[in-house]
């Protein structure tokens, strides 16, 4: 039986001096072990429900539960059991890749065995292991997306979010970002990401999220949705629900 792993009820964000909600009374359950893509035209309410989600910002109502096989959470819990993949980098520039993997697996008080386990796991399986000693600030756009990637993962998060995890990388890189992505899942790892890729978003979710204008517009399974609102793709789906007009 499924369990759920976040559960979401009546989230209301508004920022100070707003004069509108972020976020709209948005309730979701986000199953263990999901992939979950959480979309939405630019200025929904995505980066401000993952920003809650993840403990950065605080809820103006509303309730955020986390659950390990049917138990809840700790806040001390969450903030270990999770990790963050933003969409900006997130690492030190003059610093090598295997500098910044030390650094910020230091932070989460992996032990030195583990953490120089890790830190070579993943140098080599995201295609950094012969540019490990070279400064960051020198790497190509999807090695920088890589090393992002990696510094979210070090500690083996059992939830992790990403937000626009491939943007800016060439094909070779995407597909190898979300392979690994994919092995990771299907050793329990809980996925909720936000694209703009929908293509990607397609291919990668198995539930999804829309949000608009802060409210939840749609959610459920991607190939039950795609049928209710029959539409043969999901980019069909979005704009059929989200419109066409600019979001700048």
């Amino acid at each position: 039986m499924d369990q759920v792993c976040i559960q979401i009820r009546g989230v209301c964000k508004r920022y100070k001096s707003a004069q509108e909600d972020s976020l709209s009374e948005v309730s979701l359950d986000i199953m263990q072990s999901d992939v979950f893509g959480l979309l939405g035209p630019n200025g929904a309410g995505k980066t401000t429900l993952i920003s809650i989600l993840c403990g950065i910002i605080p809820v103006s109502s509303g309730d955020v539960r986390f659950f390990h096989n049917g138990t809840p959470y700790s806040n001390a819990e969450r903030k270990s059991r999770i990790g963050f993949v933003p969409q900006e980098y997130a690492f030190y520039q003059e610093l090598t890749a295997r500098q910044n993997l030390d650094y910020f697996g230091a932070m989460y008080n992996l032990s030195q065995n583990r953490l120089k386990e890790r830190r070579e796991h993943l140098l080599e399986v995201l295609g950094l292991e012969k540019a490990a000693d070279k400064k960051v600030g020198t790497f190509s756009g999807g090695m920088k997306r890589r090393v992002n990637l990696a510094i979210g993962i070090i500690h083996q998060p059992q939830i992790l979010f990403l937000d626009e995890p491939t943007v800016g990388v060439d094909v070779q890189s995407r597909n190898a970002i979300i392979r690994y992505l994919q092995q990771i899942n299907q050793g329990g790892t809980t996925i909720i990401y936000t694209s703009h890729h929908m293509s990607e978003a397609e291919e990668f979710c198995k539930n999804i999220a829309l949000i608009d204008h802060g409210k939840l517009i749609a959610a459920g399974g991607l190939q039950h949705l795609k049928a209710e609102h029959q539409v043969e793709n999901l980019q069909t789906l979005f704009i059929n629900l989200t419109g066409e007009e600019y979001r700048d």
